[in-house]
């Protein structure tokens, strides 16, 4: 039995008057990696945002519920939310390299929280290169621009840029949606061996790619929790008609 490395209860999230999700209640173990699917606008990628606090940048959104993580529910108002996305990254659907080099897209995070000798971001650079399988690839132009770097090499980046801050949780929505299959397939290799270390939570259209590379999976519909359980089950025999017709292809 896993360990859980944060959970949820009771989340809602509403736009204005409109409600994106309804009191989802989920657990998380630790190293382990989560699909979320559904059909666009099912509310997966508002629950996403929702478990770093980026809900909080968006015009008009509020929040409901509670989110626990290390005995504290961070959406309570003394959290420190800088802190708190430290905790847990965030990988994006499209690559998002600063307009810097390799290496300061890597050592910017760090240096931000307060790491200073250049020996110890030189270590912190290599060791998050190594860890996201980029290092050969990139060791002898850690100073020419991230933006020359291949789609799937940027993408690769952006989780490195994520790990260097040393989180325990990794959140990443559509993160290959936009990539060539060759940099799909490196960076489900990559989600395999983060796992090792960290909880991974991913949302994908992909349905192949939920079977592929997670632990357990949830099933939103309509900003409903339809159905959460191991991956497994889930394609083989879910419990619910409206999960087969939706991984089926019937709808969606």
């Amino acid at each position: 039995m896993s360990e859980t490395a944060f959970y949820t209860k009771d989340l809602s999230v509403f736009y204005g008057e409109k409600q994106a999700i309804k009191n989802i209640s989920m657990d998380f173990p630790s190293r382990e990696v989560i699909a979320l699917i559904g059909p666009s606008g099912c509310g997966k990628s508002t629950f996403l945002r929702s478990l770093n606090r980026m809900n909080d940048v968006i015009a008009g959104a509020r929040v409901e519920g509670e989110i626990w993580i290390n005995g504290r529910d961070i959406n309570d108002k003394g959290t420190d939310v800088v802190r708190l996305r430290q905790k847990i990254g965030m990988v994006w659907q499209k690559p998002n390299p600063f307009h810097k080099s390799i290496y300061e897209n890597i050592a910017f995070g760090p240096r931000y929280h307060g790491v200073r000798k250049k020996s110890e971001l030189d270590e912190i650079v290599e060791n998050s290169l190594r860890k996201t399988a980029l290092w050969d690839e990139v060791k002898d132009r850690l100073h020419g621009s991230a933006l020359a770097l291949s789609g799937g090499q940027q993408q690769r980046l952006c989780i490195a840029r994520s790990v260097a801050v040393q989180p325990s949780i990794l959140l990443m929505d559509e993160p290959a949606s936009a990539l060539d299959p060759v940099s799909t397939a490196k960076v489900e290799e990559l989600i395999a061996e983060l796992k090792r270390d960290y909880c991974i939570v991913i949302v994908t259209h992909n349905m192949y790619q939920a079977a592929r590379v997670s632990d357990k999976t949830g099933f939103f519909l309509m900003g409903d929790l339809v159905e959460y359980d191991e991956t497994q089950k889930i394609f083989t025999n879910p419990s619910h008609r409206s999960t087969d017709d939706y991984i089926s292809g019937r709808f969606g």
